[in-house]
């Protein structure tokens, strides 16, 4: 396990530690799921890794979180596609840990790469997937130690107007936030690491200006493009002072940087090869 530590200062009472896991991809199936979704489990598993290595670096960071944290985030990618053999081993797993989950998009993939990811394709798969989670995957709260931790559903890239409402409902409340996302938002240094240092085809980030997606293929473009609505969240967002810190994943590496103000985005690597982060909020 790979764990990296974080320092976070807010002004809380008594220290509070998180363990921040994303991006584990469990990708197993068996004859419950049918020969082509076994078919996919052997080429996904093999993508991350050595046979097994997904599962024993999840069940270390599950072992560390009952044992050294008040509470386990996950910030989606859970699993890889919904199967299952996955929804069952990630409840198995999960089962007596104290946790709190934000979607990622391979929890709504039944084929990985199939269809165009939209609205109704995410609608097929999540009541069945809700099941097997312990909080609402489109929008949740949870207050812990004085911090009021909100998971809001952005695995496509955008927010609808309901999340928005929702979010506005838990500012009220009055506590410090720390918001977990599965995609990050947009920042000039995240864009550069993955468009120049890393030099991907796109950045995978949600918000980035019009003008910077001119360099993405079309299909990304389309699909990373902001609505109105989300636009319209994340200039809530960026008002808010209570907010601390923006928890993220997706991107499969550790990263920070300044979101706005001093509000930073953490970004956790991907547990399918041991990555963690631990986070002590004082």
């Amino acid at each position: 396990m790979n764990l990296s530590k974080v320092r976070i200062e807010i002004g809380l009472p008594a220290p509070l530690r998180l363990l921040h896991v994303s991006d584990t991809h469990l990708a197993l199936a068996d004859g419950r799921d049918g020969e082509r979704k076994q078919a996919l489990a052997a080429r996904r598993s093999a993508a991350f890794g050595k046979e097994g290595d997904c599962l024993r670096y999840f069940s270390e960071a599950v072992a560390y979180a009952r044992n050294c944290c008040d509470l386990m985030i996950c910030t989606g990618d859970l699993i890889d596609f919904v199967s299952a053999k996955n929804l069952d081993t990630a409840k198995e797993m999960l089962s007596g840990t104290d946790y709190f989950f934000a979607a990622g998009n391979h929890e709504f993939s039944k084929y990985v790469g199939e269809a165009v990811e939209d609205e109704a394709y995410k609608l097929d798969s999540l009541p069945l997937v809700q099941r097997y989670i312990g909080n609402d995957l489109r929008f949740a709260s949870r207050l812990v130690g004085g911090v009021n931790l909100v998971a809001v559903d952005n695995s496509y890239y955008l927010f609808r107007p309901e999340e928005l409402e929702a979010f506005r409902r838990e500012v009220e409340k009055g506590y410090p936030i720390l918001l977990l996302l599965h995609n990050p938002l947009h920042t000039d240094a995240l864009y550069r690491e993955m468009m120049v240092n890393r030099r991907n085809e796109c950045a995978y980030l949600v918000g980035t200006p019009e003008e910077l997606l001119e360099p993405y293929p079309e299909e990304r473009r389309s699909q990373q493009r902001a609505d109105g609505p989300t636009l319209a969240f994340i200039d809530y967002l960026k008002q808010q002072t209570l907010v601390k810190a923006v928890l993220t994943g997706h991107l499969h590496f550790n990263f920070d940087s300044v979101l706005y103000g001093d509000v930073v985005q953490y970004t956790a690597g991907g547990n399918f090869r041991g990555d963690v982060r631990e986070y002590e909020i004082v």
